[in-house]
């Protein structure tokens, strides 16, 4: 009588299916895609360039409370477009269970100086202890000439 062999070990696949992995990274990928420009904290405004500008990494957490003076004038706390006569009581209410009585303000660099001095005097005059004005690293003067080479053509004419 001969014995039966059975050759089951022979239907193991022992290779690694990557496929499925691939796909769930590319879903992956295409979401933080999709969500990291709507993370963006407070309103875009082009600001104001400086030479030698403080760091304040504090103004990118979460729960910094951000002013944003826009080129037209706005003014917006955080996201929400703000009336100027009810900024003060909107930085009351936030800064009401706050402990840090910090906020920032970033204005654009065409904004009228009127209207940051206004949102900086309410602002100070609500019991806030620290304001800071965002601005921008300004380019050297070498990397701008990378930048924008010189125009090689004459100007003027005959």
């Amino acid at each position: 009588m001969a014995l039966a062999k059975r050759d089951e070990g022979k239907k193991v696949n022992s290779d690694i299916n990557v496929t499925p992995m691939v796909d769930v990274m590319l879903v992956l990928l295409i979401i933080f895609m999709v969500i990291t420009p709507m993370l963006q904290h407070g309103h875009s405004v082009e600001l104001a360039k400086t030479t030698n500008p403080e760091q304040m990494p504090d103004a990118d957490k979460e729960d910094a409370i951000l002013i944003a003076i826009t080129r037209d004038n706005k003014v917006f706390l955080g996201n929400d477009l703000v009336a100027a006569d009810q900024l003060a009581d909107k930085v009351r209410d936030r800064l009401s269970n706050k402990v840090d009585k910090r906020i920032y303000v970033k204005a654009d660099a065409r904004a009228k100086y009127g209207t940051v001095v206004a949102v900086v005097d309410n602002v100070r005059s609500d019991g806030v202890d620290q304001l800071g004005l965002l601005t921008e690293q300004r380019q050297p003067l070498a990397d701008r000439n990378k930048n924008n080479p010189p125009a090689t053509g004459q100007a003027g004419g005959e």
